[in-house]
């Protein structure tokens, strides 16, 4: 059994990197389908504690970028280095 991507295509990194539609940081959606399970079960468990915290949060006046094809290389390999 493989745990879904929690994507919901509205890729918005806030100033730590994390995006704001599915709540995992940049170095957590690098990958996604090459770790382990366990490795997915620790990111949700984030991505839940995240959301609460974000929901507390104005996020229409949080500052947000999309990411960017820089950014995307970067973290994918630097998921590949480590």
């Amino acid at each position: 059994m493989s745990i879904d991507s929690p994507c919901i295509a509205c890729c918005k990194l806030d100033a730590e990197k994390i995006c704001i539609g599915c709540y995992r940081h940049i170095a957590e959606i690098a990958n996604w389908n090459r770790k382990s399970e366990p490795e997915l079960q620790a990111i949700m468990q984030r991505v839940a504690e995240r959301k609460l915290q974000y929901q507390q949060l104005d996020l229409q006046h949080l500052a947000t970028s999309p990411i960017t094809q820089a950014e995307w290389q970067a973290a994918k390999i630097k998921a590949r280095l480590s």
